[in-house]
């Protein structure tokens, strides 16, 4: 097992393989997360924190779009049965306590949102030697950049004062979906050879 992607090829390039599984990934994650913003989000913002939101859907699904131009693809026939599994761990839960459907929904997504910004560090995987011009790699870095202040959106609203009597289960609810985010990118990583010892130990909590 290796911390980073490769071997690289001559041009330093991260191997189209790893690239695709990753990819893959990201893209399901994202995706989910784009979809659920643009289904939830009401026609008319009635609070700040939705502004926030907002904003989200359109950089989730930016990122899909980037990835989908800047990965080098390869066939890779794993893929449909783990795009169904990452498919149904996106699906929204309930969150006990909570009896407003539309309020659990609303947490739900920025829980998972919370966990897909802050659990996944995809550019930590990238050896130093790696080509800096290959797009990959500037998707990678450019998506980590984007987590650091997306992440922020979910913070504003989850501990916003209108969840207050709701604190327990929100903070449970955001709990649950960082340890299913970490097992989830902690099982791809070791299917392409990575092991993240820290990342690990978190999946694992």
């Amino acid at each position: 097992m290796n911390q980073f992607l490769g071997p690289l090829d001559s041009a330093q390039r991260i191997p189209p393989l790893q690239q695709t599984r990753i990819a893959s990934f990201l893209i399901s994650a994202h995706g989910a997360l784009a979809k659920q913003l643009a289904i939830n989000l009401p026609g008319q913002l009635k609070a700040g924190w939705q502004t926030e939101l907002n904003a989200q859907l359109h950089r989730e699904a930016e990122i899909v779009s980037l990835l989908m131009r800047a990965t080098s693809w390869v066939p890779d026939f794993t893929l449909p049965y783990q795009a169904l599994m990452w498919e149904a761990a996106w699906l929204p839960k309930a969150i006990p306590g909570i009896s407003d459907q539309v309020l659990a929904m609303t947490i739900d997504i920025a829980a998972l949102g919370h966990a897909v910004h802050g659990a996944i560090r995809p550019a930590a995987l990238l050896p130093e030697d790696v080509s800096a011009d290959d797009p990959f790699v500037v998707a990678l870095r450019r998506i980590e950049f984007e987590s650091s202040r997306l992440i922020q959106a979910q913070i504003r609203f989850l501990k916003s004062d209108e969840l207050k009597p709701v604190r327990a289960a929100v903070s449970t609810a955001v709990e649950g979906r960082h340890r299913q985010v970490r097992k989830l990118w902690a099982e791809l990583l070791a299917g392409i050879g990575i092991t993240r010892h820290a990342e690990s130990a978190q999946a694992e909590a």
